[in-house]
């Protein structure tokens, strides 16, 4: 027999590559002689990095950069097994995280230090980087991103715009001269579920701009900050993405990248699906298991769980999930290439208690399962 491995982190518990050790305990236990092969998953927003590089075998790099408020920060990036691709989190530099309720300022947080990592990413000689938007303190349009890059975002008279996306109303010109020139043959796949354009009443500002700080007055300044931004873009680099799906992610750092980088947007499940080879791991297999901290009719939304049991379907494998919470509603997935889920919890207990025997309870309940199969499939 032989059982595939793809769960996503159990949040605050476990990475994928310890959910997937615990699963293997369980099931070795009762199926001792099948073979078993990991592939750690992800859906591109916290711990893609983890999981890509565990699932090819990479490495970890650490560099001290800008944070969304000019302080030091260390950020962390990886480079996956083949050498010539970076995975990087923008919130790992300019994350969310890095700010408190007292700092939060959407009108002055930066970009800057995720630009230091793609810098950082060019001299490890990639030549390619996966990039997960998700998460950031920032609404500046990618502009400190692309000031690392040497980009430089002038006032009328000839002036550098202080950083964040509230100086960006005075902008005036870009001047893209001092502009790395390896920028030009690196491709850069951004890695996001958002949808939101840059500008208007689903852009950056409106939609994501008031969970980072901002009050309705600065949402309107910030708003009309980017259309200027993006006005001044289209003059200047002949690039339009003021309504382009996805540029209002992170921030407008989705637009960023569509302007000074060459980017092209792609769903985070699918991005970890391809770079982790699944579909290769799941060759020949006879049950496929995954799962995430939790799971409900969401989860259908481009969710792990969800993105690995298509790719399995493809070549009609069952699909197992197991779940430290399951949710609402539960019942519409079983129309979506999901065959059973069970839920770890085995009874009433804090959330403390559950995130710290999460490996335990992933255990004990592969073990159920493992024997469930073990009775089907004598």
């Amino acid at each position: 027999m032989k059982i595939v491995f793809a769960p996503d982190s159990f949040k605050e518990s476990m990475t994928a590559k310890e959910v997937c050790i615990a699963m293997e305990t369980g099931f070795k236990k009762i199926l001792p002689d099948a073979e078993f092969v990991h592939v750690p998953m992800a859906d591109g927003g916290e711990g893609t990095v983890q999981s890509l590089v565990d699932a090819t075998q990479g490495k970890q790099i650490h560099k001290s950069v800008k944070g969304p408020l000019g302080n030091p920060v260390d950020a962390v990036y990886g480079i996956l097994g083949d050498g010539e691709t970076a995975i990087i989190e923008m919130a790992s530099a300019s994350g969310i995280a890095y700010v408190s309720e007292a700092t939060k300022n959407p009108l002055i947080t930066t970009t800057y230090g995720t630009g230091e990592l793609i810098l950082d990413a060019l001299d490890q000689g990639v030549h390619k980087i996966i990039l997960g938007i998700g998460g950031s303190a920032t609404n500046d349009g990618g502009t400190g991103m692309a000031r690392a890059l040497g980009v430089r975002f002038l006032d009328k008279d000839g002036n550098d715009l202080p950083e964040g996306g509230g100086a960006l109303d005075a902008l005036a010109t870009i001047d893209t001269t001092n502009t790395d020139v390896r920028i030009k043959t690196m491709s850069i796949i951004v890695a996001s579920d958002v949808t939101n354009p840059l500008c208007g009443k689903n852009g950056a500002s409106q939609v994501f701009g008031p969970q980072k700080g901002a009050t309705p007055e600065m949402v309107q300044h910030l708003d009309r900050s980017l259309s200027h931004y993006a006005d001044i873009a289209s003059h200047d680099l002949g690039k339009d993405v003021k309504d382009v799906p996805g540029a209002g992610g992170a921030g407008g750092l989705g637009a960023g990248l569509l302007l000074f980088t060459n980017s092209k947007m792609q769903r985070g499940i699918d991005i970890v699906i391809e770079y982790s080879r699944l579909g290769e791991a799941l060759k020949d297999a006879d049950y496929c298991i995954t799962g995430e901290g939790g799971i409900d009719f969401q989860t259908k939304f481009g969710k792990t769980p969800y993105g690995v049991a298509k790719e399995a379907k493809k070549q009609s494998i069952p699909v197992i999930v197991v779940a430290g919470n399951v949710g609402d509603d539960i019942d519409s997935l079983y129309d979506h290439a999901i065959d059973s889920i069970f839920g770890i919890v085995p009874g009433a207990m804090s959330l403390g208690e559950a995130l710290k025997e999460g490996p335990q309870n992933v255990q004990r309940t592969c073990e159920n399962i493992a024997r469930l199969l073990n009775t089907v499939n004598r």
